[in-house]
């Protein structure tokens, strides 16, 4: 009895109710913050340590390994058991130990491998040559996420409905996958639960076994379960066994991926549950910050509800800044950063969050520009991400086509039928005449064949990219190796391709922000030096790609998504572009609950936050290299006025701040003192007649834009334009 009082000592009423639940099946709703692995945990020892089970007869369901193990780890602090053999791992982790004990009856070999996702695409790719299917048209990426997005149904190939060609020919494709897997004896992610949640199903002698066995089922992280995953519990718990599920509803923000917070809802009538147990007490951030997140997550709508709280105290108020522009915010953060740090928080205990991997760019370059060590936390530095080192390559082979490293990068990306056999008479042919592997190509194929596949259509693309970059900005250079190259299309065919196309436009938006701060520098002026232009911002992207990002261990910022950030817990918490298109996502708003599952990210974003929480936006923004004026996050009005600190004024540009002039200067909304009205006609010496489009930055660093038709749009720095009215 001493023993069990131990175990329980610390725990709050809802926690001890929790842990302490009889036989039955329960929800347990666990807010940010709020002990859910301690409560967890605390109930497996307390079902063995009183004798209820024993460790082999209870299951425990997790999403990662790591929690798997932390899981464990506690377990055997608690109590004095060996915890090898117990049931606890990932769905799939759970459903590969499963199978490999029953192979035969789940037809597979004793030593079936596992596809991991870059194995399963590499499979997908050898079928679809043998089946000569177009893979500009069917992307293997797409045809790998319809597949596992089928097996997550539950659904095989013949269960599949198919209303239209393209429908069919992937169901086509998924019908012989399965054959070629079954042949090939292998099995991918989703192969292992659907193949187990099949044996459990026509098998009632193995079914019957571990519904025997497993008298209690305890699933954490539960509403990020997505259908066959919930189905494949259902199986294993039957009508006797108790399932614990430990989720927050608030903080399901895995849509993308399959999850159902709807399985929370089935499961509360699926099992009769009549003890849904809420932990709202909050051990982690202080009330001001958990009241905001209140506000903002009752507005949606369906939830099983419940209201954090902390005994900690208000804390400091939510800090509310509204930048000029997005270098404005960028140098804000930097400003604060530096001042915490100054006061004695660590770089590690501050955290900095955006909605898309593509806004951390210009937060990365402040962070670069003021010496500030960071680590971009589950991710890839903006200029080291694959998509943006592919455009830069394509650049790079414009400014200099003898660029052996940048050639081999993208000779065959996107796909052009260029294998390894080629690439290796290339480098022989570039060895025995000591020349670059362009000139080996050259050698080869003469000026290429434009439109054409293989080495003939490298050649001709470079040819012709390389032409069309003479003599236009750097933004239409940066766009020209992100469209005309491929890339885009490319990406626009990858069921998760939205992030790279993001990246890619930000990639145009950083040519033009370092095409202006030349034009301010004075450094260049027009067209001339365009090439130049390019070959200092290359460097530049190298440099920021360089070795500024911490090495783990060492203090540093962390900069992740929203997404990325579930978890895990900060001091000091910045989230940057509260703006309507932004956070929420455009795209959210038309999708079914995409708002709602938006407004839990920011819910997420928000508990991130211990004692200090910093919310910001800009009145105007450079997205794919144009500007755009933001209007601020319909999730700020969402907070009462009275948890908030407001730092300057609205509509005013932070005084004393530079960066408010910078390139992403708006539009002035009077033009009458520009020598020039939108619409005017003109005429320049060498890109001949236009009309003016608009004017961006202020009196000392003006830009004019102008359509020269046939030329194109180009980028003018107004001191050196030397146009003449028409």
């Amino acid at each position: 009895m001493q023993n069990q009082d131990s175990l329980l000592t610390g725990l709050n009423n809802k926690q001890l109710e929790a842990v302490t639940l009889p036989h039955q099946s329960a929800l347990i709703l666990a807010g940010a913050g709020s002990g859910k692995t301690r409560v967890l945990t605390t109930r497996i020892a307390w079902l063995i340590q009183t004798g209820q089970i024993s460790p082999m007869g209870l299951m425990a369901v997790t999403f990662t390994n790591k929690a798997a193990k932390e899981m464990l780890t506690r377990l055997t602090a608690m109590l004095p058991i060996n915890t090898r053999g117990m049931w606890a791992g990932t769905f799939h982790g759970l459903c590969n130990r499963l199978l490999r004990a029953h192979h035969r009856e789940a037809g597979l070999p004793s030593t079936f491998q596992i596809l991991d996702t870059a194995d399963q695409l590499s499979s997908i790719k050898r079928l679809m040559k043998l089946m000569n299917v177009d893979d500009e048209k069917y992307a293997p990426k797409q045809v790998q996420g319809y597949i596992n997005s089928c097996k997550e149904e539950g659904l095989r190939p013949n269960k599949v409905d198919a209303y239209d060609g393209h429908s069919q020919k992937l169901r086509e494709i998924y019908e012989e996958y399965d054959k070629q897997c079954n042949r090939e004896g292998v099995a991918d992610f989703a192969e292992l639960l659907l193949r187990c949640y099949e044996l459990l199903s026509r098998d009632d002698r193995i079914r019957t076994h571990y519904q025997s066995r497993f008298q209690y089922i305890l699933v954490d992280e539960f509403q990020d379960t997505n259908r066959l995953q919930y189905l494949w519990l259902k199986l294993l718990a039957g009508t006797n066994n108790c399932l614990f599920a430990v989720g927050d509803d608030d903080q399901s923000i895995y849509g993308f991926r399959g999850a159902r917070v709807g399985n929370m809802r089935d499961f509360e009538t699926d099992f009769n549950v009549q003890n849904i147990v809420k932990l709202e007490e909050n051990y982690r951030s202080h009330s001001n910050i958990l009241d905001a997140a209140n506000a903002i997550i009752s507005h949606n709508k369906n939830r099983l509800g419940k209201n954090l709280w902390t005994s900690s105290g208000a804390g400091e108020p939510v800090r509310i800044y509204e930048a000029y522009n997005d270098n404005d915010e960028a140098q804000f953060i930097v400003d604060e950063v530096k001042m915490l740090q100054s006061e004695g928080t660590p770089l590690a205990d501050m955290a900095l969050l955006y909605r898309s991997n593509a806004q951390s760019r210009v937060l990365e370059h402040a962070l670069f520009s003021a010496n500030l060590p960071y680590r971009v936390y589950g991710g890839l530095r903006f200029f080291e991400r694959a998509e943006v080192k592919h455009a830069l390559a394509y650049m790079r082979l414009m400014a200099n086509a003898n660029d052996d490293t940048a050639l081999l990068r993208v000779i065959n990306f996107p796909a052009r039928g260029i294998g390894s056999r080629s690439l290796e008479q290339l480098q022989e042919g570039a060895r025995q005449n000591d020349c670059s592997l362009w000139q080996a190509a050259l050698n080869k194929v003469g000026n290429g064949k434009a439109g054409g596949k293989g080495l003939d259509g490298f050649v001709a693309l470079i040819r012709e990219m390389t032409d069309q970059a003479y003599g236009i900005t750097l933004a239409e250079v940066a766009e020209l190796a992100t469209t005309f190259s491929g890339l885009k299309a490319h990406y626009e065919n990858d069921k998760d391709g939205e992030d790279r196309i993001e990246n890619l436009e930000e990639l145009v938006t950083a040519a033009v922000a370092f095409t202006n701060q030349a034009f301010g520098n004075h450094n260049n002026v027009d067209g001339d030096t365009e090439q130049d232009l390019m070959t200092q911002f290359l460097t530049h992207a190298s440099l920021e790609a360089g070795d500024h990002q911490a090495t783990i261990g060492y203090d540093a910022l962390q900069l992740m998504t929203v997404h990325a950030s579930k978890g895990l817990e900060f001091k000091a918490v910045f989230i940057s572009g509260l703006e309507e298109g932004l956070c929420p996502h455009e795209n959210s708003l038309s999708e079914n609950n995409g708002l709602e599952e938006e407004r839990r990210l920011m819910y997420v974003a928000v508990t991130r936050a211990r004692q200090r929480l910093y919310l910001s936006h800009a009145q105007s923004r450079m997205l794919h290299g144009q500007v755009r004026y933001g209007i601020p996050s319909r999730f700020l009005d969402e907070i009462p006025e009275a948890l908030l600190k407001r730092l300057n004024s609205k509509s005013m540009a932070r005084s004393g701040s530079n960066y408010a002039e910078s390139y992403a200067a708006p539009v002035a909304k009077n033009t009458n003192n520009y020598p020039y009205k939108i619409g005017q006609g003109v005429r320049h010496n060498k890109f001949g007649e236009g009309v003016v489009v608009s004017y961006e930055g202020n009196a000392a660093n003006l830009v004019i834009k102008i359509n020269f038709g046939n030329n194109g749009l180009k980028t003018l720095a107004m001191e050196y334009a030397k146009l003449e009215k028409i």
